[in-house]
């Protein structure tokens, strides 16, 4: 029997959460290289809560996904043919790979990975997108500095838990936001957090209200109440980064935004979103410093590993449900 190709298209834009009739899960042949391109087997996806995004038709920071195309996904492949010269059959590689088995590529915006230097989900986590997106949006955007107070809400989500980390390594006091005693009690015994607020049990507002002069940086990837709640505890010439905002991507009213935004006139304070992909060209400085960090023992990438292509549409509703503990990526189990 001849192999196949299982693949994962959009087949119309959501309303509201995705659900199995937004998805068509299609076979194809497996793709032939041509002169110039490789074919690769995929063997990691990264699911990550930008993906609602993409669905929607409208303007944003990168091209909605088509009906009818592949769904767009980082991943980590291997390359079993090549008639492109500098990729060689075996080489793992880390790139825009698409929900499916199977690839072909030019070799452009294609980065190769050393699985002898991390396990190879890594380069998904904290050596991947998400390290970059945490590190360019602690460090540029956010401005930390030693002994600041930084909160991260949705901590012990993928980019969550490493931008605490890294203002950890820049002795700040790190409060992270998340739904659980096992997520809290990990952030705080495992990855260093000072502290860590379960919102699901807790009052968020009044819990940090016991932050000791305020909150210097607050790192948002909820966006909402939680953003709202932040808003009047800045202290003086204080950040926000906003990085996403989960808890409003599934809407399909209105979008709820912070009523308490004048908060920023009266501290002085400052709130910029970003895109990672803004800082590129500084990618491998990034890498550098997240790689020596993770040798030396002072940072930690938690992957949280889903099996099977076909079972994509139902394994991502785990990042709107909080059903995610770090990374969430998905194993093409028929690779291995």
């Amino acid at each position: 029997m001849a192999e196949e190709n299982i693949q994962v298209r959009l087949a119309a834009r959501p309303v509201g959460l995705p659900t199995e009739k937004d998805w068509e899960i299609r076979t194809e042949p497996v793709p032939q290289a041509q002169d110039g391109e490789f074919v690769a087997e995929v063997l990691y996806v990264s699911l990550d809560p930008a993906m609602r995004g993409w669905m929607n038709a409208g303007r944003s920071y990168i091209a909605p996904v088509e009906i009818g195309a592949v769904m767009r996904a980082g991943g980590v492949a291997r390359i079993r043919e090549s008639k492109l010269a500098g990729f060689e059959v075996g080489d793992h590689v880390y790139c825009l790979t698409g929900v499916q088995q199977f690839f072909a590529s030019d070799g452009k915006d294609v980065q190769k990975v050393d699985p002898n230097i991390a396990p190879l989900p890594t380069f998904l986590g904290a050596l991947g997108m998400t390290g970059l997106t945490a590190y360019f949006g602690i460090l540029d955007v956010g401005a930390i500095k030693a002994g600041e107070t930084v909160v991260v809400s949705g901590a012990a989500g993928a980019v969550g838990s490493v931008v605490g980390q890294i203002a950890r390594i820049h002795d700040c006091r790190v409060v992270g936001s998340a739904g659980g005693k096992e997520k809290c009690e990990y952030l705080v015994d495992e990855l260093g957090f000072d502290a860590a607020i379960d919102y699901k049990s807790e009052d968020l507002g009044k819990s940090l209200r016991d932050c000791p002069k305020g909150i210097d940086v607050f790192f948002d990837n909820v966006g909402g109440d939680t953003l709202n709640t932040v808003l009047p505890m800045l202290r003086m010439h204080g950040r926000v980064v906003i990085c996403g905002a989960i808890s409003q991507y599934n809407n399909t009213g209105p979008v709820t935004g912070p009523s308490n935004y004048m908060s920023l006139l009266v501290s002085r304070a400052r709130m910029e979103g970003f895109v990672v992909f803004d800082y590129a060209k500084r990618y491998p400085e990034a890498f550098a410093a997240m790689g020596g960090w993770i040798a030396d023992g002072r940072l930690k990438s938690q992957e949280q590993i889903e099996e099977g292509i076909e079972n994509f549409p139902s394994v991502l509703l785990k990042l709107f449900e909080g059903g995610n503990f770090g990374k969430l990526i998905l194993r093409n189990t028929a690779a291995f």
